[in-house]
């Protein structure tokens, strides 16, 4: 596995003046970007041609797919790269303190503002402004942000006195805005005049084909930084990683990788060492399996054993109709007399799991367990993917139990 390109830390300026044209651009791996997919590839193209203008633009993702990174590359893209670009989390300051973060405030504007300060529309003029969480904003301040955005005009906190700024405004928000303007919590005309340029960053389980390159990246990173060497990682162990779905997106790949390489001493990561940093028992990978069946109010282990036993029933019903068929193109190729045709007694649909276990017999819960991964296994000559999507249930699971039964896999586990 190759290592990856390190960002670049120095700010690309190759001018002190708004408006001059940069000998080259960075590149998508100098921007701090790392992805080959087509998704990322498309979405850094375009946002290479929205940066070069002076739109307003709203980013929106999930928590964690990088947000700050895609706000920070259109500014150092756009003319306006040589100046300052000032960000805040609009959710993590109280709502009192956030217009005078955002416009400053005059002295004795209020308890404890024994001095005039700046706020970051008068900082960063000239520049850009970033307002991360921008969803999480009152509404009395998003009036006033709207009037920064339409009119270039801002006042100070205890002051009467328009000031006008020159700056370009990047928001971000995991929230759905649109579900907020229609319950009244966020100001459709604000909404809209943010929205006049709009880039939605996929979150991680959209563009698995990025994470082998992302563990690189952040495993040799982490591996410089601590000045040893890093061994890499199993195909079986980096299968786990791209299967598993990454609630936190790219935030938690990154911390998991560092608390791997960290305590591991840069080994090479096994399946067992990702299993040991990396909590998969109450989050379990995502499946696309239009089949899977969403059980409400149960436990993960609960619904995958009555999934289990649903494909026992289904299994041995498939069994029954084969050996129907079996019958009769064995009656058709004898001679008369013909034997009489054998009737296996239908299967009552399975409504619990309780009743699943009295159409079973008299089998343990676990012995049920082993012998349908098994039959799975065998059906699929050792195929533990399409074992465990032909049992309804996650190859992470699947995996689980061939180390609880001890069972050995001969033939093509990939």
């Amino acid at each position: 596995m190759e290592r990856g390109v390190p960002v670049a830390r120095e700010p690309y300026l190759n001018s002190h003046r708004r408006g001059a044209v940069a000998d080259t651009e960075p590149t998508q791996d100098e921007l701090g970007i790392i992805g080959r997919s087509e998704i990322i590839r498309d979405l850094v193209a375009t946002m290479r041609r929205i940066a070069a203008t002076d739109l307003t633009i709203l980013l929106i993702g999930e928590s964690g797919v990088g947000k700050e990174v895609f706000a920070n590359s259109i500014h150092r893209l756009s003319p306006r790269a040589s100046a300052k670009m000032l960000a805040i989390n609009c959710g993590a300051i109280p709502e009192t303190l956030l217009e005078s973060e955002l416009f400053g405030h005059e002295r004795g504007a209020f308890t404890g503002a024994v001095e005039t300060r700046k706020g970051l529309f008068e900082s960063a003029d000239g520049g850009t402004v970033f307002l991360d969480e921008i969803g999480e904003m009152s509404l009395a301040t998003q009036v006033k942000l709207l009037r920064v955005l339409e009119t270039l005009e801002f006042t100070r906190v205890g002051s009467s006195e328009p000031r006008k700024t020159d700056v370009r405004v990047v928001a971000a928000t995991n929230r759905d805005l649109e579900q907020d303007v229609e319950r009244g919590t966020f100001r459709r005309d604000l909404y809209y005049r943010l929205r006049s340029a709009q880039l939605r960053i996929p979150p991680l389980r959209e563009r698995r084909e990025d994470i082998p390159l992302l563990f690189a990246h952040y495993a040799f990173q982490t591996a410089a930084r601590l000045h040893i060497s890093f061994g890499g990682i199993t195909p079986e162990a980096l299968d786990l990683l791209v299967a598993y779905p990454w609630p936190g997106n790219i935030r938690e790949l990154k911390n998991f990788v560092e608390l791997a390489v960290t305590l591991e001493r840069g080994e090479k990561i096994t399946e067992e060492k990702v299993e040991k940093h990396l909590d998969l028992r109450f989050r379990e990978p995502f499946v696309e399996n239009p089949n899977a069946l969403v059980h409400l109010g149960r436990s993960p282990e609960q619904a995958e054993r009555e999934l289990i036993y649903r494909a026992l029933i289904d299994l041995r019903n498939e069994v029954g109709a084969m050996k129907q068929v079996l019958m009769k193109a064995m009656a058709a190729t004898e001679a008369p007399p013909q034997p009489a045709p054998i009737s296996l007694p239908a299967l009552p649909p399975v409504r619990t799991i309780d009743a699943a276990l009295h159409e079973l017999g008299d089998l343990r819960l676990d012995e049920m367990e082993r012998r349908m991964i098994e039959l799975a296994l065998e059906r699929h000559h050792g195929n533990r993917r399409a074992a465990a999507q032909s049992l309804g249930i996650s190859e992470r699971t699947l995996y689980r139990k061939l180390v609880e039964y001890k069972l050995k896999v001969d033939g093509d586990d990939r």
